[in-house]
């Protein structure tokens, strides 16, 4: 069964194509729309096996920039399926599901309100969306959509974990809580890595870290969300690449106020203007902060330090939490390929049972390991995320029921 799996922002479009079967996955095409409602817009194809294909024209919306995906899929050159009538179904990512999602589901009429519903607290996020499947619906009518949420894994979360302690009738007219994000992500690490050190996940406690220019740590608890670090919004928990993490609520008053800053313009300085970026003021990548570190720059530095230092705090906090550890994961465009920040995690958790190997750490990118030593307690792993996979098959199974 071929599946479309799809990941609409607000003006781009990823995207992959995968041949689904009951036990395995073969990708036949992934690629990129980029700068949607510019004035010039950018394909970018790329087919297994075959040349790149890059497209650059103006796409005025979603709609337009799917077509041109399903254009190139069915393209006698760089195609990858000889007609449209092959895609059986589409996965689409979901930002926020509230409390509606627990799982993944087809969606129908009722599904795409309540995903609107959402619209006022995942602004930046479900309207992109949304839109994906309305254009989906337009270009490829009658075909089955499932929508895999980020939120969704977090569900399980515990009330003393997900509650605020600000007035309960918050939460009751405004579902404000802890939502978490990154779900689909922490899911797919944790079972991948629970498999790669023989570990039973229904009976395992792990700590799954998705480390990259946006990053949330998830306490995994016999195979469930127990607790994690993103909050109401993807801005808690962990200093980020523009996003500053936790912080007192007080500090940000206190600036808006001096500042007269509009609300408005207080959340624009903790989401885009925080972080790695606003500590170091060199850059929000941290290939630049480590370049930067290694020259010297004091305010890189700092700002990797307390980068890394944020991260080694959630791993102590959740190890407490499940009263211990057997795996720790790490995950995302830094977890899986910055050696240095693994290294400044995991060195001085010896006292929680984690024998750290350097040399398997050193240089490893972007693959499968065990990296910490055979005698020690507390395994550590290094696991590629594969959400698109994960995506493609809740949308398989669901679509086969």
């Amino acid at each position: 069964m071929v599946i479309l799996v799809l990941n609409c922002g607000s003006s781009s479009i990823k995207y992959q194509v995968i041949d689904m079967e009951a036990q395995s996955s073969k990708l036949l095409a992934k690629g990129l729309v980029e700068r949607i409602g510019l004035p010039e817009g950018d394909l970018t194809h790329k087919p297994v096996g075959k040349e790149k294909f890059e497209l650059h024209q103006p796409i005025p919306d979603h709609t337009t920039g799917i077509s041109l995906v399903l254009q190139a899929l069915t393209d006698p050159v760089h195609g990858v399926i000889r007609s449209l009538d092959e895609v059986k179904a589409v996965g689409h990512r979901v930002a926020h599901g509230g409390e509606f999602f627990p799982e993944s589901c087809l969606v129908t009429k009722q599904v795409q309100e309540k995903i609107r519903s959402l619209f006022q607290i995942a602004p930046l996020h479900n309207p992109a969306n949304l839109e994906g499947i309305l254009s989906i619906e337009k270009v490829l009518p009658g075909v089955k959509q499932v929508a895999v949420f980020d939120t969704s894994f977090h569900q399980t979360l515990p009330a003393t974990n997900f509650m605020y302690a600000l007035p309960y009738e918050y939460y009751q007219k405004y579902g404000i809580r802890k939502y978490g994000f990154h779900g689909t992500s922490h899911k797919f690490v944790a079972r991948e890595g629970a498999k790669l050190a023989g570990l039973d996940i229904n009976n395992s406690k792990i700590i799954t870290c998705h480390i990259g220019n946006g990053g949330s740590i998830t306490a995994v608890l016999n195979g469930k969300s127990y607790d994690t670090s993103m909050g109401f919004s993807p801005v808690d928990g962990l200093v980020m690449g523009t996003r500053c993490g936790n912080v007192d609520p007080s500090a940000v008053t206190f600036i808006g106020e001096k500042e007269q800053m509009s609300y408005a313009e207080v959340n624009n300085m903790l989401n885009k203007q925080s972080g790695v970026f606003g500590v170091s003021g060199v850059s929000s990548d941290m290939r630049d902060i480590d370049k930067a570190y290694e020259e010297g720059n004091p305010r890189a530095i700092l700002a990797r330090d307390m980068y890394c230092l944020r991260i080694k705090k959630f791993v102590g906090e959740y190890a407490a939490e499940m009263g211990g550890v057997d795996l720790i994961v790490f995950t995302g465009g830094v977890g899986e390929n910055s050696p240095e920040t693994r290294k400044e995690v995991c060195e001085g958790l010896e006292f929680m049972g984690v024998h750290f190997d350097r040399k398997i750490n050193e240089g490893l990118r972007g693959e499968n390991k065990i990296i910490s030593a055979a005698d020690s307690k507390v395994k550590v792993a290094v696991v590629p995320t594969n959400e698109e996979l994960v995506i493609a098959t809740d949308t398989y199974e669901i679509v086969n029921k």
